[in-house]
């Protein structure tokens, strides 16, 4: 079965079994794989694996032999890895950066925020990031105020 797996940028297995992890191999465990216990882990989803994510290297692999399958992941007896072992740090933020300004129209966001957002200039982040949070926390206060007014009455 074809899934998603990531690693850190060590390129290495986890949980004190530091194998190598190159494209071409494959890596096989003993006995029953048992979701979040025991085996080699993928997601058919690469959104689900990005959720299992220790870091930003990504790998196509092949699961096979027993497995455990799950919602959003999959344990097996034996992972390959088909391709991949790239770091993709730029493109998770790309996607992040996308993901924002699919739902930027439902607030009031500040020209900074935009900008970044659709450009993507790091000298902006940290100014991005700050407006953000200012503008966030100011609604978060006047609504809970506005809970908090209501529950006296």
């Amino acid at each position: 079965m074809k899934a998603w797996y990531f690693s850190t940028e060590e390129k290495k297995l986890r949980y004190d079994d530091n194998r190598d992890i190159k494209i071409g191999g494959t890596h096989e465990i003993q006995g029953e794989p048992i979701l979040c216990k025991h085996g080699l882990h993928g997601s058919v989803n690469i959104l689900d694996a990005l959720g299992y994510a220790p870091g930003p290297i990504v790998y196509r692999v092949e699961l096979s032999g027993k497995m455990d399958i799950g919602i959003d992941k999959i344990s097996a007896q034996k992972r390959t890895y088909l391709e991949g072992g790239v770091d993709i740090s730029d493109v998770l933020r790309e996607f992040t950066r996308w993901c924002a300004l699919q739902v930027i129209n439902l607030w009031d966001a500040p020209d900074v925020v935009r900008e970044y957002l659709e450009t993507g200039k790091e000298e902006l982040r940290d100014a991005a990031r700050a407006a953000t949070r200012a503008a966030t926390r100011d609604t978060q206060n006047k609504k809970l105020e506005e809970m908090v007014m209501e529950a006296l009455k």
